[in-house]
């Protein structure tokens, strides 16, 4: 690929089905950077995307919004970062990065805060950014989120006390089933945010139940219920190589019985057995300075081990 060939175009709603296309094709793109989805909170973020083309041709892009003089990649995502295709190498990356960093210079942008993809979300690896950010000098690492993931050919064994509150769900007759009632489960999880953290879900639920609509092979609600009640439940986003647990509660007896660890286990075993990752989200706070100790004991419990979601900032004076 000639890389001082590859020209940086700004996104334009036009260009959203090519976008679309692009990503699904991509070696690092999923469903979260479908127009589609990302539009959704369009009114919340000034959208600043861009692409990158080679001879007309679509061999790359990055969902980005600005606020102010800093650029994100992107604040309404968990991760974001360049998306690329099989046949963009390292020297074209480099030149893409740099193509980028002069852009936002000349918008009188002086910091990049950019979210690269993970590699458990790779179809084949693609970190090529990671060495450009290092290569271009400038770039600080800001935030380091600890989520906990199965490998789907290597799980560990379920440790005793998740193996004890499987037990007690089964003997109380605690059910899992697929569900669409997410009012029942928004109640659920806005008592225990409110009362742990005084916070509300990032999802609406009238923003959930339309994203769900929207995406029902992508975004699923898995519920543990007991005559007829839901005790508990879980968001799941299937986004290619990995199976994600968006949003996780229990009411205070679904707590009691076990519920959380039949559900899981359950899921993981039955719907997501073909997933090569099933990844429950962090368990840190504060950029992933504050480790919370028990809710990554809970998720190691199942055999997640760590996976870092990494923030950095890049210094474009």
């Amino acid at each position: 690929m000639n890389a001082a060939r590859i020209q940086l175009v700004p996104y334009t709603p036009g260009m959203a089905e090519e976008w679309n296309e692009f990503v699904a094709r991509s070696k690092n793109g999923t469903f979260l950077f479908d127009r589609r989805y990302m539009d959704y909170h369009s009114d919340r973020f000034a959208d600043s995307s861009v692409t990158f083309r080679l001879g007309g041709r679509l061999v790359a892009v990055m969902p980005a919004n600005v606020e102010g003089n800093v650029c994100y990649s992107h604040q309404g995502l968990t991760y974001g970062g360049l998306i690329t295709d099989t046949r963009v190498n390292a020297a074209a990356v480099l030149a893409m990065m740099r193509l980028l960093a002069e852009w936002l210079r000349r918008r009188g942008i002086v910091r990049l805060v950019y979210k690269p993809v993970p590699y458990i979300y790779h179809r084949i690896p693609a970190q090529e950014d990671l060495y450009a950010l290092f290569a271009m000098g400038g770039a600080a690492l800001i935030g380091r989120h600890l989520s906990s993931a199965i490998c789907r050919d290597g799980r560990l064994p379920l440790v005793e006390s998740r193996r004890s509150g499987l037990r007690k769900a089964l003997r109380a007759g605690v059910e899992i089933a697929e569900s669409a009632d997410y009012g029942s489960f928004w109640k659920i999880l806005a008592d225990n945010l409110r009362e742990r953290h005084g916070v509300a879900p990032v999802h609406s639920l009238e923003e959930i139940t339309r994203l769900a609509s929207a995406w029902p092979g992508h975004i699923r609600l898995h519920a543990a219920m007991l005559g007829g009640s839901m005790l508990g439940a879980t968001v799941v986003y299937s986004a290619g190589c990995v199976a994600h647990t968006q949003y996780i509660s229990a009411s205070p007896e679904g707590k009691r019985l076990g519920a959380l660890d039949l559900l899981l286990d359950t899921i993981i075993r039955r719907e997501y057995a073909s997933s090569p990752y099933f990844d429950f989200g962090a368990s840190t706070e504060q950029m992933g300075r504050c480790l919370n100790d028990g809710l990554i004991f809970q998720k190691e419990g199942f055999g997640g081990r760590a996976v870092c979601y990494d923030t950095y900032e890049i210094d474009l004076t």
